[in-house]
């Protein structure tokens, strides 16, 4: 079959289309339950660049088939799972959705509704799982505010969409006029531009009180501000790197107005809390059920421009998702 391979840790532009054999045994999170998926597209995230370099901190050696995110149908699944041969699925593999048929593990997939199409689903799950996750960590309801670091991405479009389904107004941070469109797109309250006082226009935007929390997925030198945006009493919740520096802070800054910083991760908590997936699952399930999600697809590439797509991410001109196309 056809995969991209990523031969060395020597960034994006390594990676290769090849033939490699068909996956065997079960992906590594699977615990052993072999789920086998015909890919239809592929979605790339953060974690691709980051992985191709050797800076991911789950990463896989090389030589590895890239692409962190599945669409299509289920080939192969346990008998007592809840996904049968035929079923129409989307899910986060980490590595590996860059090829013909794929591996997966039944906790990280959903069910697609009939009317969403491949390209879209492969925009859906680490995504809508990760922005699902990351609102109910930042405690914000009907009428709270959130600032969204990194807006224009794909964890960003997805948080400002299931955002505006459950009533919590945002405030979406973006580098770009294509940036601020997709943001715009996807059910901004307010857009505000990362160049300039920022952080003084979404204080006017707060009446001065700052926002109830803030999301971030960039990390790098504006994590100091974005701590700044919060309203006393404030939660920060983080996400990842996109600018890959992990930023660093006194903490004196949390004592003196009663700030809350979290990280979140989906499958430590899953370690901790057993449910945490199932329920993250049903959530974005109901949510599809009810029409109420719009995954924000910024470019589509072919399998032989794979390598492209995913520098793209790195070098931050990619809007929204990034998908590979993988069947016609």
């Amino acid at each position: 079959m056809r995969a991209v391979v990523v031969p060395e840790l020597t960034g994006p532009h390594a990676a290769e289309l090849r033939e490699v054999p068909e996956p065997a045994g079960a992906h590594d999170r699977a615990g052993g339950r072999r789920v086998l998926v015909d890919v239809h597209a592929a979605g790339l995230s953060f974690i691709d660049p980051l992985q191709s370099r050797g800076r991911y901190q789950a990463g896989s050696e090389p030589p590895y088939v890239a692409g962190s995110e599945v669409a299509g149908v289920v080939l192969e699944a346990p008998a007592d799972s809840a996904f049968r041969p035929g079923d129409r699925v989307a899910g986060s593999v980490w590595h590996g959705a860059l090829a013909e048929r794929a591996l997966a593990a039944e906790d990280y997939l959903v069910h697609l509704p009939p009317d969403l199409d491949y390209t879209r689903a492969a925009g859906l799950h680490m995504n809508y799982s990760t922005a699902l996750y990351a609102l109910e960590a930042t405690g914000a309801g009907p009428g709270g505010t959130v600032l969204v670091t990194g807006a224009g991405g794909g964890v960003g479009t997805a948080v400002l969409d299931i955002a505006r389904a459950r009533g919590v107004s945002t405030i979406a941070l973006v580098s770009s006029d294509a940036k601020e469109r997709v943001a715009r797109e996807s059910g901004a309250t307010h857009v505000v531009r990362s160049a300039g006082d920022w952080l003084g226009r979404v204080r006017e935007l707060t009446g001065g009180s700052g926002v109830q929390a803030f999301i971030d997925m960039v990390g790098g030198e504006g994590f100091l501000d974005a701590v700044r945006s919060l309203a006393i009493g404030g939660t920060g919740v983080v996400v990842g790197f996109a600018s890959g520096t992990i930023p660093e802070i006194r903490v004196n800054r949390l004592l003196l107005r009663n700030l809350t910083l979290r990280g979140i991760a989906m499958d430590v908590m899953e370690r901790e809390h057993p449910g945490t997936l199932d329920r993250l699952r049903r959530g974005l399930e109901e949510l599809l059920g009810a029409g109420a999600l719009h995954p924000a697809v910024g470019a589509v590439y072919p399998l032989e421009r794979a390598a492209e797509a995913m520098a793209s991410l790195e070098e931050r001109t990619a809007v929204g998702k990034v998908v590979v196309s993988v069947k016609d």
